[in-house]
């Protein structure tokens, strides 16, 4: 069913992306590609013994060049994307008491559960060059999103996610890159539902891009 899900979403990416005209344009990106994104919360900074949570994360990459300033360069990345998550309430005291339903909530929430979240995240990357083909990049992020599954600490609907991370870009050939790096990421939904405690993630992420012109 995923590959499924993600083969629709790359064919009707890669055909909204090359059905532009080939004049350059401000809605044509100058480079494509794709992104694999793992993150939990058991990790060093993190773990929380309340719960388990974990995302695979794949998100389809446009890149439109915002310039340059001494030896850094800035683009703007749009990232729709598709995260399959895994998570369950470990600490049924979790839920206290003096919630309605408690019981009931005590005994959903502490089920493992699969969840999907569907995203749209703009992402604005600063580069700084190390060697000829190896840049240094840092990328912070900001979209809005749809989760599919309720849980103790967030509600099923609109979501907001963050993310920030850093990693290298290294050219492999000449219209192909490859990036590895780490990522923080968030999930809320600013107090528009309750509960609204979120996620917090941890990861590595691995892509590769392709210059189209």
């Amino acid at each position: 069913m995923k590959n499924r899900i993600l083969c629709v979403f790359l064919f009707f990416i890669s055909i909204a992306l090359y059905s532009q005209d080939k004049e350059a344009s401000i809605l044509k990106p100058n480079k494509i590609g794709i992104l694999y994104h793992y993150g939990t919360n058991e990790n060093f900074i993190f773990d929380d013994p309340d719960y388990i949570y974990a995302t695979s994360t794949y998100k389809f990459q446009a890149f439109y060049n915002l310039g340059e300033w001494k030896n850094i360069d800035f683009e703007l990345i749009l990232q729709p994307q598709i995260q399959f998550l895994n998570h369950q309430l470990v600490n049924e005291q979790y839920i206290t008491p003096d919630q309605v339903n408690y019981l009931e909530k005590r005994e959903e929430f502490t089920q493992s559960k699969t969840m999907n979240l569907y995203g749209l995240e703009f992402g604005f990357a600063s580069k700084i060059k190390l060697t000829k083909k190896l840049d240094l990049q840092g990328t912070i992020s900001l979209g809005l999103s749809f989760i599919d599954t309720r849980t103790e600490r967030l509600a099923k609907g609109f979501t907001f996610i963050e993310n920030f991370s850093v990693g290298l870009s290294h050219q492999i050939y000449k219209k192909s890159f490859i990036y590895v790096g780490s990522n923080f990421g968030h999930v809320s939904n600013l107090n528009f539902q309750k509960p609204n405690d979120g996620y917090n993630i941890l990861g590595l992420e691995v892509g590769y891009s392709y210059l189209i012109f």
